[in-house]
């Protein structure tokens, strides 16, 4: 960072980023020379064949030219180790190394090919040092011949569970049995989208454990900034339930990178009712379908005393969120749970009006709640300044990320920011990133375009209602799927997820499974708690 610039263009690899690309190809290149030197010393008493001097000065001229080869890589591999990230001096004879390696190809190539050619003539000499060759020449056509066509791995998403909170929670696939069933059954219910092919409805009885006549609609209908829902009615605790899924598809995550605001039209006096473009416009097509359909109307004719409560996580918690925003007016006690939510989502005013019917809750060190346009350019500004005052190379700080990734330990015990009187100008605003833009990248224009500089199409939101934390207590591994963490649950403020948090957890903490299997060890604890609830708003009564 920036990026090399050869034979007169820049590039977008940088002269540290050739440490691990280096020490693989030195490492191959060793085995490669020890082989063949082992080839030669072993056979050079059975050369004296037809052809023999010939492949004998193959084997010699080879073992020079990797022993060169080597010695370029090597030097390569430690240019690349000096300097740090913004700091490429002492790396300002990379151009020259790697101007020498490309050289190098030709007469390999040239080597290779009479090689070939000889082995093709068919030379009568011992057999071993004969496929020794041919090896030679495989390895490096397999070197040169980089792989023309690579098959995707098939990728495909498992949406047979959606996040309901209704009944008993079990996460066991269904049956065969079941699926059958499920297949063969007269449904009782509205069901749109379609459920041929992996009988996703199934998964759903089998998930919430409820029956078939206790869901009035179900919609696998998915396209952006339409979600699929279902609304159900669990006896147990007298609600209508509308859960909304998250993001599993590519038109979801085009949902969720319509990041402008809009303004809600709702039947209140408040001001600047704002929130995410994308969650609004999915909100805004379930309310439709809720309304103007009369699946709310046909819920309540059925259990007319019941509350309405919705439910959903990530994409889906925004979209309920909002969505019970918009039908505050109509059903004065609707409750909301979302689990996950993303931050970008209200304006300040919405936000306050959420905090009496709407409850959020948050796994550790979840990205997603603490993520908004917002919090991702001061991140991105954080970075910069961060890389200006780095310290370390490149190659070090990855290691000990992976190290760290993998095995844990304390991130302080490997300080990467200058010290002494540097450490203060990391809190100026912009300093780190205006420094790396002019001593590091003077191809590079700062553009004014930026997200903070357009307040009105990306004004400051905020995640809905109170939120519900759950911390990690003590340390339980790198891996949040595999450990049996112990967890506390408390109020908090919005305040505390201002900032995204980087860290091994930030991503598995978001999973639904890991995110239920932690509220459930919190529930079962009979020692875990609530504290105190946060300011503003008043209690709010759990369904």
């Amino acid at each position: 960072m920036p990026g090399m610039v050869l034979f007169g263009r820049r590039w977008a690899i940088a002269s540290d980023d050739l440490v691990f690309p280096g020490v693989f190809e030195l490492f191959l290149r060793v085995l490669w020379w020890l082989g063949s030197l082992t080839l030669y010393l072993m056979h050079r008493g059975k050369l004296d064949c037809a052809g023999g001097v010939l492949l004998s000065t193959y084997l010699i001229v080879l073992l020079v030219l990797l022993a060169v080869i080597i010695c370029i890589v090597l030097a390569i591999v430690c240019v690349s180790m000096k300097g740090t990230i913004c700091n490429p001096g002492p790396r300002k004879s990379m151009s020259k190394l790697l101007y020498i390696r490309l050289a190098l190809f030709l007469p390999e190539m040239v080597w290779a090919s009479l090689g070939a050619a000889w082995v093709a003539e068919g030379i009568q000499c011992d057999r071993t040092v004969v496929n020794g060759i041919i090896a030679t020449v495989v390895v490096r056509i397999q070197t040169w011949c980089p792989a023309t066509s690579q098959q995707a791995l098939p990728f495909s998403i498992n949406s047979r569970v959606m996040s309901v909170s209704c009944g008993s929670l079990e996460r066991q696939p269904p049956t065969p049995q079941e699926i059958l069933s499920c297949r063969s059954a007269t449904t009782e219910y509205d069901l749109v989208g379609g459920d041929q092919l992996s009988c996703h409805f199934g998964s759903i009885l089998k998930t919430t454990g409820l029956q078939y006549r206790d869901f009035i609609h179900v919609s696998f209908h998915d396209k952006v900034y339409e979600l699929p829902f279902l609304v159900a009615l669990d006896h147990r605790k007298e609600a209508v339930v509308v859960a909304v899924r998250g993001t599993m598809s590519l038109q979801d995550i085009l949902t969720d990178l319509s990041a402008e605001s809009e303004s809600l039209e709702l039947d209140t006096d408040m001001e600047d009712c704002v929130a995410h473009k994308g969650i609004s416009q999915a909100a805004r097509y379930i309310y439709r379908r809720l309304i103007n359909d009369g699946i709310l109307s046909q819920a309540f004719s059925i259990v007319p005393e019941y509350r309405l409560v919705l439910v959903g996580h990530s994409l889906g918690a925004g979209a309920a969120a909002l969505l019970a925003i918009m039908l505050r007016s109509a059903y004065p006690q609707v409750r909301a749970y979302a689990f996950s939510p993303p931050r970008g989502l209200l304006s300040k005013s919405l936000y306050e009006f959420s905090k009496d019917f709407i409850v959020s809750l948050v796994l550790g060190m979840d990205v997603i709640p603490r993520l908004s346009v917002t919090n991702m350019e001061d991140l991105k500004k954080r970075i910069l300044r961060v890389i200006a005052h780095c310290n370390k190379p490149k190659y070090k700080i990855l290691l000990r990320g992976c190290w760290y990734g993998l095995f844990g330990g304390n991130p302080d015990n490997f300080p990467t920011e200058l010290d002494g009187g540097d450490q203060e100008a990391l809190a100026q605003p912009l300093l780190g990133e205006q420094s790396l833009l002019t001593r590091c990248s003077p191809g590079y224009s700062f553009s004014s375009d930026s997200p903070l500089d357009s307040p009105t199409k990306y004004p400051h939101l905020y995640p809905p209602g109170r939120i519900i934390h759950l911390e990690e207590e003590g340390s339980s591994g790198r891996c949040g799927c595999c450990s049996a963490a112990q967890y506390r649950a408390r109020w908090s403020h919005e305040a505390e997820f201002g900032r995204i948090l980087i860290g091994p957890k930030m991503l598995t903490d978001h999973m639904p499974d890991i995110l239920m299997r932690a509220l459930d060890t919190v529930v079962t604890d009979r020692a875990a708690c609530l504290s105190c609830p946060g300011q503003g708003g008043s209690n709010v009564d759990m369904v």
